[in-house]
């Protein structure tokens, strides 16, 4: 499923998507188990997409009506990812993202009112800045802080009743292993698969560069045939 405003075209509301969004999520679930009421439906997560999809299977519990789940490289604590996210390497690709963020926002808003001053939209150029200012008012958030804290998935990993796999990277470069989940955060019915490398949505294996396979997805056709068997 695409997140709000991913498709190609904005979303006619002012809110677009973030980090902890679950309504779509279920609503995209629901609609697909009317259709298809006796097939067994399973889901994957990669990285932001990872975060709001753990956290939805907390929040449904022994209520979700997935079979099987798996997540990679997924931001378990958001506000350390955001300070990570600022550092070294990886800030190229904040400032990649956030660019395209902002771009993102003035197009939506350049034929309507926006619902948050966008005159100083050019000076937010890291994630805690964008999400204080932007991401965190228009979605109902007091700050940058409350918007972490609360759509962070970590805290929801010990309620999933669904068995899921998470895949991660001790070397993924959007955070550092004060983010991961220890075994006092992990339910029995999830896995946590903890790689030396992998770096963030990678897992990159093969005898040459010129024939990647990626183990991310030999994992995950594995599990899945497991589970749903």
């Amino acid at each position: 499923m695409h997140f709000r405003g991913c498709s190609g075209r904005h979303n006619r509301l002012d809110r677009s998507y973030h980090s902890g969004d679950t309504g779509d999520i279920n609503a995209f679930i629901i609609e697909l188990k009317k259709r298809y009421p006796n097939r067994k439906i399973a889901a994957v997560g990669i990285s932001l997409g990872g975060n709001a999809m753990i956290k939805y299977l907390g929040e449904q519990g022994v209520n979700c009506p997935l079979t099987a789940a798996m997540a990679i490289s997924i931001p378990f604590d958001l506000s350390i990812c955001a300070k990570e996210l600022g550092t070294g390497f990886s800030r190229i690709y904040q400032g990649h993202l956030i660019n395209s963020l902002i771009k993102k926002t003035r197009d939506k808003f350049k034929d309507k009112p926006a619902p948050i001053d966008l005159n100083n939209l050019n000076e937010w150029k890291d994630f805690y800045s964008f999400d204080h200012n932007v991401t965190a008012p228009v979605h109902g958030f007091k700050s940058a802080d409350d918007y972490y804290t609360k759509s962070s998935c970590k805290q929801f990993i010990k309620h999933i009743t669904t068995p899921t796999l998470i895949l991660h990277s001790k070397d993924d470069p959007f955070m550092n292993q004060a983010a991961l989940p220890n075994e006092d955060d992990l339910s029995a019915s999830v896995t946590l698969e903890l790689t030396e490398q992998g770096g963030h949505v990678g897992f990159v294996y093969g005898a040459t560069p010129f024939n990647p396979k990626y183990w991310s997805e030999k994992r995950l056709v594995e599990f899945f045939r497991e589970k749903l068997r």
